[in-house]
């Protein structure tokens, strides 16, 4: 009997242009990511990604990358741009991630001190359905112990779906996808010519190199 394989989606974040977003559609991403976050070179205005946003194929999943928005910001983002998932990024309470509601991705960097603490705070979150764990606080390109984190999955049993991020290019995500068996890898320097701007055979690489891991 042959084993069930499950497929590892790919999600192309820090997105500023159409022909971009539309270039990792046409690869195969299922995700694309817009940062909302002021003082990243890949920011990009909510209502400039609405538009992007609305040129996407049936079945592309859109998300916002955020941090530390308060309430009231994270509502107004949400109406210039209503994307279908929002990953806040930052120090937010529970409290805070309850009011922005359900289906939040947290994202967060990855520390083998407290891993554990924090697998076991968002399982238990109602408003975070997936967790986004990184090399760094987003963005940088900073790989870490991949191993490590698998251990952490599975001592914790964590049962949410997990997005990988950090440092992934299409060299090294089919150990990354080996090591901890995500549901998503998550790339954005990595299909970079340079900070905040996307190179689309660098794109077309690294779905290429997921779907290859998958069929490995």
């Amino acid at each position: 009997m042959t084993a069930l394989r499950i497929r590892t989606r790919v999600k192309i974040c820090g997105l500023s242009t159409k022909e971009s977003a539309l270039h990792a559609a046409a690869c195969g991403a299922d995700l694309v990511g817009f940062v909302f976050v002021e003082g990243s070179p890949r920011f990009i205005d909510p209502g400039a990604a609405a538009e992007i946003m609305a040129t996407l194929p049936p079945g592309v999943t859109s998300a916002a990358v955020i941090r530390d928005f308060d309430e009231e910001t994270f509502y107004e983002a949400v109406q210039a741009c209503p994307c279908e998932i929002w990953q806040p990024h930052g120090n937010e309470t529970d409290a805070l991630l309850a009011e922005y509601g359900g289906g939040l991705v947290k994202g967060f960097k990855f520390d083998p001190k407290t891993i554990d603490v924090k697998l076991e705070r968002f399982a238990g979150l109602d408003a975070v359905s997936a967790i986004l764990v990184d090399g760094s606080d987003g963005g940088t390109g900073t790989t870490f112990d991949w191993s490590q984190l698998a251990q952490a999955l599975e001592r914790a049993a964590f049962a949410k779906p997990v997005f990988l991020a950090g440092g992934l290019v299409p060299a090294n995500v089919a150990d990354a996808i080996a090591a901890v068996k995500p549901w998503a890898v998550d790339v954005s320097s990595g299909v970079e010519s340079e900070p905040g701007v996307k190179d689309l055979a660098k794109i077309e690489a690294f779905c290429r190199a997921v779907k290859e891991a998958d069929a490995g």
